[in-house]
């Protein structure tokens, strides 16, 4: 089951929705489930409710699953660029994409201490961050690898499919360096192949590398993919739901 429910965002100032998917037992059964927090709910479920017509089939990923998670899809502003600022974790004067007010930090403030409190008071959830996980892509991959770092206290995994890393590497890197990360931390990260210029993949597979290094000198778990012949959309990203929900979930001895 998919509920749409209206979030007020107050220090945004706005009105949001989230998409919530209930496990196929959920009223039927008292059994209590883990969470994962996605943005860009808009794309996850339904292909009509997407804006560029095809979603995550997220729904049908999990009706599959034998242990699902309760899902929380955040759906974006789409208003201008208000889907750049609130996803943009740092205030900005020079991206590729313009200036940025760095409201994400904002947002994840709001997630953290609003949202995710709500959904453990009004759904069965297992609250504990063990149970706790976050994923996105392109600028809201960027906010799953933000959200895993600022608040690891809070999400113990992170799936960051494309994320818009490059338009603040030094800032999220600083952070990442410094921060610490509890050693039960998995962070998934993957590309498509032809959503990066050869040079870009380069850099790009430098950078992922040395997180993933970095993670794993604290004890934690990482992965990084480049899909052959995968672009920058939906299509790409609905395909990987089976690797990076292994990934998130399983026992790292079965992986």
């Amino acid at each position: 089951m998919i509920d749409r429910l209206p979030m007020q965002i107050d220090p945004l100032n706005r009105r949001g929705w989230i998409n919530v998917y209930f496990p196929e037992d959920y009223f039927s059964t008292d059994r209590r489930y883990p969470v994962l927090y996605m943005f860009d709910g808009q794309n996850l479920f339904f292909d009509q409710q997407a804006p560029f017509g095809h979603s995550w089939k997220l729904k049908e990923f999990m009706d599959l699953q034998e242990n699902p998670c309760i899902v929380i899809g955040l759906e974006c502003d789409s208003i201008d660029q208000n889907r750049l600022h609130e996803y943009t974790p740092y205030a900005l004067t020079d991206t590729f994409y313009g200036p940025t007010r760095g409201l994400g930090s904002v947002l994840m403030e709001w997630i953290v201490h609003v949202l995710k409190p709500y959904v453990d008071e009004n759904f069965r959830t297992w609250p504990q961050r063990e149970a706790t996980a976050i994923a996105g892509s392109s600028m809201g991959g960027l906010m799953a690898f933000f959200a895993v770092v600022r608040h690891n206290h809070v999400f113990s995994k992170a799936a960051c499919l494309s994320p818009s890393l490059f338009i603040c590497a030094e800032e999220i890197s600083k952070e990442f360096e410094q921060m610490e990360m509890n050693p039960d931390t998995r962070i998934y990260w993957s590309f498509g192949t032809k959503e990066l210029s050869p040079v870009r993949r380069v850099k790009t597979e430098i950078l992922l590398n040395e997180y993933k290094w970095l993670l794993e000198s604290r004890g934690g778990l990482g992965r990084v993919r480049f899909i052959a012949n995968a672009k920058h959309n939906e299509k790409n990203w609905s395909a990987q739901n089976p690797d990076y929900y292994s990934f998130l979930w399983n026992d790292p001895n079965d992986l």
